[in-house]
């Protein structure tokens, strides 16, 4: 079954949130059965907001994923989702992340005071969220973690861990401390993450070389392998559209 049987949607959010919040976006399978799909690192926490498959409303919480996991995408039941950016998990998620690598929790069901009427309609979901957060957000940020987090942002993890530090005016070690409490891995196999990421665009237009700061291909090669469970060539052709975000991404 293809990814032509599944609609997809993503919403960037207003400039005030930029910092906290990657996207919105939605999913759902329109075929006639469930869809087995990969899914591969890419950085991102997700609160998802959907049906439980008894009707049931239900909010939940995926934390950093470091490999490809198996998932199921049923038939006939639109998710909306939220992805936050590392900022988010200290000012506005409520749980921590520590401990959820590869995994996830369930959140209270009024997180953010939305409920399953918001998710009748997208385009509202995303209005509702979006000015929920806006009055969740604090008054009083760390200046040196707005700056940390906007570089490893804007250079897709390509910049060294002295650099980002040099530039927050926050010592490696403290960062280091900071990033494996608060998200359960280190400065630098974030930065791997999200470089790897960065690669998803060029790999789907079939360019099998690197071009995000890998050594060398043989680097490229090792890194793919171990995000995606698979070499790059086969990552690309995503036979069936079995990796979820790969599928997603808009042809350019």
């Amino acid at each position: 079954m293809a990814f032509i049987d599944i609609e997809y949607r993503e919403v960037k959010p207003p400039a005030v949130l930029a910092a906290f919040v990657e996207s919105f976006w939605m999913l759902v399978n329109h075929g006639g059965e469930a869809q087995h799909m990969v899914l591969i690192p890419d950085g991102r926490i997700d609160v998802f907001f959907s049906q439980a498959a008894t009707g049931a409303y239900q909010v939940t919480l995926r934390g950093l994923d470091t490999r490809p996991s198996a998932q199921v995408v049923p038939p006939h039941r639109p998710v909306f989702a939220i992805s936050w950016k590392l900022l988010a998990a200290e000012y506005l998620l409520p749980v921590g992340l520590a401990d959820l690598l590869e995994s996830g929790c369930p959140l209270p069901p009024d997180f953010l005071g939305m409920n399953e009427i918001d998710l009748q309609d997208f385009d509202s979901f995303c209005a509702n969220a979006s000015a929920r957060i806006a009055q969740a957000l604090p008054p009083n940020i760390d200046a040196r973690k707005r700056t940390l987090f906007g570089q490893l942002y804007a250079s897709s993890g390509a910049l060294t861990v002295e650099a980002l530090a040099e530039t927050a005016g926050w010592s490696s070690r403290q960062i280091n401390r900071y990033f494996n409490k608060q998200f359960g891995l280190s400065l630098k196999a974030y930065s791997n993450i999200l470089r790897f990421r960065a690669s998803f665009q060029h790999l789907k237009a079939g360019r099998l070389f690197p071009e995000e700061n890998f050594t060398d291909q043989a680097h490229f090669i090792r890194e793919i392998k171990k995000y995606a469970g698979v070499v790059p060539k086969e990552l690309a052709r995503n036979q069936d559209d079995r990796f979820i975000q790969l599928s997603a991404l808009p042809e350019k």
